[in-house]
């Protein structure tokens, strides 16, 4: 590696954070003493980019970032596809590709210590805007100069030029470019339906979170186990379900954001008193708090202890697999969007943002780096090549259906197999999703990327909620400041500790204390900078300096 110096209210979401408690001053130039983006490429002149369509004189090490998900037997930075990209794209190029884990539960803290060291990736990436704008306030990205992305990157630019010309501007500077979103998600949350129907209750009845609670509590009686939860860190997306909506504008912008918990806010005290009330009454894991990461939640669903789990479908997941070694009889459904709501009321669905990843150029990237990252996005954007990344080797991971489609082999376990998510962690630099021809042609072939052998009803269901959330589009949206919020780069590392030390204290302490104690941890959290980070945010909302 080279040394470098120094939210969309989706019911998937929704059931993610209540019923699992899991997953978690700028100026105007760079420390890049380096010439700007418009003049920096050597032999430019009159206008014209260099051309590096035979490679570079001198090679080039590209260090691209790539999500660590530990899965087993899985090497994110060595494996038969990235030995293939070097083949098919570095050695075309004379570049180098390094591909740098980035563990997914603690992205920004990798990022960070990567850039304290001067070790940081050529790419600097996120998927919320927040935390992108937080990178930018610490001066670790470079403007740049759409042109030449356009010029080096013809093909990526064609399917990108708008969103990066609406989203990637902050502050008057060019400073973000993106992955493309199509409109589909595949995050479920399931549940043991044997369990349901052993306590006798059917999923038509789980209607609302007092009916979820109603029948944990049957099956604390019948001693079958808990709900899952873990630790609340890190992503704070858990309030939600528990606000009145509509909201007010100004009221979702200062409180929204996934860097800082909005702990003060009346949605917060609802989420609190409800995990009080479920840990009190041992209908979640007793042992919430040390489940700090995805690995840990599944292992209690898998062994048994625990009945329900969330997970991002692919047909090659293991955990119903898994559970059933363990527990023969378990049988499985998708938890139904309202059994994580109080009330069971309809709460609105905003239209995601029409990107996925959001990602930076490290302001110590060379001009030559830059150029080979746009070259190696022009690469990935051609149909063949990203067919190729994302499903494999044609005879041995996928044949190919009457249409043309592919259709998988999940129990091919050879030299080209895909990692547990189809390689997503590579082809996302481009697109969330695979795409296949028209909208049903594509929904028709992902649905068999994300269907597990058996558990069809519930990518089914998944499916059904989503367009019926489709529906209410448009009702709340999630902000994006244009100007970074100084207050959250300053504070959000003492609060998101404060933010763990206080809710703990408040939920699991006796249940009659939770009125003081809790009046007592929002004046701490607000003395501790979030008072600062809420009134920065509302002059910045009054400057209209917010989407």
């Amino acid at each position: 590696m080279k040394r470098k110096k120094f939210t969309s209210i989706s019911m998937a979401l929704i059931l993610s954070t209540v019923l699992l408690g899991a997953c978690s001053n700028n100026s105007n130039t760079t420390s890049n003493p380096s010439p700007s983006p418009t003049s920096s490429n050597e032999g430019q002149a009159e206008g014209q980019f260099a051309d590096y369509s035979k490679g570079f004189e001198k090679s080039i090490t590209l260090d691209i970032p790539v999500y660590e998900r530990a899965f087993e037997g899985w090497n994110v930075s060595d494996n038969y596809y990235t030995r293939w990209i070097q083949k098919e794209f570095g050695d075309k190029y004379n570049v180098k590709m390094n591909f740098v884990p980035i563990n997914r539960a603690g992205e920004v803290r990798d990022f960070q210590q990567l850039l304290a060291a001067g070790n940081a990736p050529d790419v600097i990436f996120h998927y919320d805007m927040p935390q992108a704008v937080a990178y930018y306030g610490q001066n670790v990205m470079q403007p740049l100069d759409l042109e030449e992305i356009a010029n080096y990157a013809p093909t990526y630019w064609e399917n990108m030029n708008e969103v990066i010309e609406e989203y990637g501007v902050i502050e008057d500077k060019n400073m973000f470019f993106f992955a493309s979103r199509p409109d589909y998600g595949n995050f479920a949350s399931f549940i043991r339906k044997d369990w349901v129907e052993k306590v006798g209750m059917k999923m038509e009845d789980l209607t609302s979170l007092e009916k979820f609670n109603e029948m944990l509590v049957k099956w604390k009686e019948a001693g079958l186990g808990t709900a899952g939860a873990g630790l609340t860190a890190n992503i704070y997306n858990y309030s939600y379900a528990f606000r009145e909506y509509p909201m007010d504008p100004k009221e979702v912008a200062i409180y929204t954001d996934l860097a800082v918990g909005e702990f003060t806010s009346p949605a917060s005290e609802a989420w609190l008193r409800n995990l009080s009330y479920q840990y009190h009454n041992g209908l979640i894991d007793k042992e919430f708090y040390l489940r700090k990461d995805g690995n840990s939640i599944k292992a209690e669903f898998v062994a048994g202890r625990t009945g329900t789990y969330g997970e991002y479908m692919a047909s090659n997941m293991d955990v119903f697999e898994a559970t059933l070694k363990n527990n023969p009889e378990a049988e499985f459904a998708l938890i139904p969007p309202a059994a994580g709501i109080p009330g069971g009321k309809e709460l609105p669905s905003s239209a995601p943002f029409p990107f996925g990843l959001i990602m930076g150029v490290n302001a110590e990237a060379t001009a030559e780096e830059r150029v080979a990252l746009w070259l190696y996005l022009e690469w990935m954007s051609q149909p063949d090549n990203l067919f190729y990344l994302q499903n494999g080797v044609e005879g041995q991971n996928y044949t190919l259906d009457a249409n043309g489609a592919p259709v998988r082999d999940d129990s091919y376990t050879g030299e080209f197999a895909l990692s547990k998510n189809n390689n997503k962690d590579y082809w996302s630099f481009v697109t969330e999703a695979p795409v296949f021809g028209t909208e049903e042609e594509t929904l028709a072939v992902l649905k068999k990327f994300w269907t597990p052998v058996g558990y069809e009803h519930i990518v089914d269901d998944m499916l059904f909620y989503a367009e019926e959330a489709k529906k209410k589009r448009g009702v709340e949206r999630n902000p994006l400041f244009t100007v970074p919020i100084e207050s959250v780069n300053e504070y959000k590392a003492d609060l998101n500790n404060l933010f763990q030390e206080l809710y703990l204290k408040v939920v699991m302490s006796p249940a009659d204390q939770f009125d003081q104690l809790y009046a007592d941890a929002k004046k701490r959290y607000l003395e501790s900078g979030y008072q600062e980070i809420l009134d920065e945010k509302t002059a910045a909302f009054e400057a209209g300096q917010v989407k």
